[in-house]
């Protein structure tokens, strides 16, 4: 048996159960892979060694409690956790103990989770990057805002982990980092506990190496068991191919990859129709963006009015621009948004699933920035279901994911179809 860690929550899941492995065992092997990787991947801002080997000795002690038995599990530093430290990516928080657990992580421990510890996000889930790099390369980013999470997933040293989005926070690291990420629809998985940046936009998601371990955390914490992927599907999905309007945007190991997808799926006598957005859908990335400036200015007004210096320079003109845009635009924007989502169960009509782009491309080589969310945007403001699928690699060597959207409340099926697309493409 190779290490532990390299298990997917599934199947770790399963030997735990048949009494395999222990818990322990497995904590162990998670927390030697962080020892030999953080040096150089950053991906944690708080590790709690002995607690959670205490954790996995009572779970190995005791009966199942859940779906997340033994597993351990790691919380993106944006998320109240008690007993550790929560700073939001900020010095304005530093050494700051919430007094309570967010819900999805409240449920975690419910469900048998085994809390390892807290991921590097950025700072306030914006654009300012914490200390993670990339695993596949030290030298280009992770993606943000859910970096660390991202990042320890693909390095092997946790097998589940908690991102949040509020444009393309769990899509893009997934994306950029080469595993698995769930972005629910909206209000899936509760929110309350977590630093909020814009009330609209908001979503808590899952990170993971497949697709079965990002669904499997999202039905611990949802109650959601009709999101577990246990058998594969009896036909084919219908996919929609979309390009969206950004499509120019695209770089390209992106257009590669998503021609060679779409080649490959029709030749496999897959259901494939090429699918254009409504006219007005080209206004929503602007749309998301004004939201969510306005918003993230109002969700951090205290720390705006009363630690502006501590704040990056990076934040303060985010801060600064959403606050000089007028009410009539912010209005007009929610309008657009709200008629977009009504008319986008047109769009899946003829078709179960879109398959689109998740990033411009492959991670940039910086760690100043944590790329362009512009793939993204759109998604986030309809509030549907999307799930990152690494499906090819770029000319260096770096990860290229393509997402698989579903129509708003559907997140069973579009679980199901990526898992089946995910296998179809590697």
């Amino acid at each position: 048996m190779g290490a532990l860690n390299t298990l997917s929550a599934v199947e770790a899941a399963r030997q735990l159960a048949a009494h395999k492995i222990t818990s322990e065992a497995l904590v162990r092997d998670c927390l030697e892979r962080i020892a030999a990787r953080e040096g150089e991947v950053h991906a944690w801002e708080h590790l709690d060694r002995e607690a959670a080997l205490r954790q996995a000795r009572a779970a190995d002690a005791g009966p199942s409690r859940g779906l997340l038995h033994g597993l351990p599990v790691g919380i993106k530093d944006l998320i109240d956790t008690v007993g550790m430290p929560t700073a939001y990516g900020s010095p304005i928080y530093a050494g700051h103990r919430p007094a309570w657990d967010a819900p999805c992580v409240a449920l975690t421990r419910a469900a048998g989770g085994i809390v390892l510890g807290k991921t590097v996000t950025t700072e306030f889930a914006a654009t300012y990057p914490g200390k993670t790099t990339n695993p596949h390369n030290p030298r280009h980013t992770p993606g943000g805002s859910s970096s660390g999470t991202a990042a320890a997933v693909a390095d092997y040293m946790i097998p589940l982990a908690f991102g949040s989005q509020t444009a393309g926070s769990v899509i893009r690291p997934s994306a950029f980092c080469g595993v698995v990420g769930f972005k629910p629809s909206y209000g899936l998985i509760s929110r309350v506990g977590v630093k909020a940046m814009s009330d609209t936009l908001d979503t808590i998601g899952t990170i993971a190496r497949t697709v079965p371990d990002a669904a499997l955390l999202a039905a611990a914490v949802s109650g959601r068991n009709d999101l577990l992927v246990e058998q594969p599907l009896s036909a084919p999905p219908r996919i929609g191919i979309c390009r969206t309007y950004e499509w120019k945007q695209a770089q390209p190991e992106t257009v590669a990859a998503f021609e060679n997808a779409a080649t490959r799926l029709a030749a496999a006598g897959v259901a494939v129709k090429e699918i254009k957005l409504p006219p007005t859908y080209a206004n929503l990335v602007q749309a998301q963006t004004d939201i969510q400036l306005v918003e993230q200015a109002q969700s951090l007004a205290y720390e705006r009015l009363t630690h502006w210096p501590q704040l990056s320079a990076q934040l303060r003109d985010i801060l600064e621009a959403g606050l000089k845009i007028s009410h009539e635009r912010y209005d007009a924007a929610q309008t657009l948004a709200r008629n977009c989502r009504r008319s986008l169960t047109e769009v899946f009509t003829d078709c179960d699933v879109l398959l689109a782009p998740s990033a411009p491309g492959a991670a940039p080589a910086s760690l100043d920035t944590t790329g362009d969310p512009i793939f993204d945007r759109i998604w986030t403001l309809l509030r549907t279901p999307c799930v990152n699928i690494p499906v090819a690699t770029a000319a260096n060597g770096l990860p290229v994911g393509l997402q698989v959207v579903g129509a708003f409340g559907s997140d069973a099926p579009t679980l199901a179809a990526a898992h089946w697309l995910h296998q179809a493409l590697k």
